[in-house]
């Protein structure tokens, strides 16, 4: 058996996830901020075309708002969207596998729980 190497996810792909992660963890909050395009490009080390590739996805779902001249900022409920989306994904892409690793490995939900 072969396995099927997966190719690395896009740049912009990455930088929208840390970016995601980071409203989760609370790094930024409604109506906070969000660094420049060149700002976060340079931290980055990747093209600013790139990073404004990942902002217009963040707002064009809406959990960015842009003010002109001045910035792009954490739109209201922007966590809760992406919290709720992230599990969404979460149970209908990863839970799965998971579950049936859990079975075919012959692990009871007391025992994964005692490990928590």
């Amino acid at each position: 058996m072969t396995l099927a190497k997966t190719p690395a996810k896009p740049v912009y792909v990455r930088i929208r996830e840390e970016i995601g992660n980071a409203i989760l963890a609370g790094q930024y909050r409604d109506g906070d901020a969000l660094p420049s395009v060149r700002a976060l490009a340079a931290e980055m080390s990747a093209n600013p075309l790139t990073v404004a590739k990942a902002y217009q996805g963040f707002q064009d779902d809406g959990l960015v708002t842009v003010k002109r001249g001045v910035g792009m900022f954490v739109a209201k409920g922007a966590r809760e969207q992406l919290m709720s989306d992230e599990r969404a994904r979460f149970l209908k892409d990863e839970w799965p596998e998971i579950r049936a690793r859990i079975d075919r490995l012959g692990l009871e939900a007391d025992e994964l729980l005692a490990k928590a």
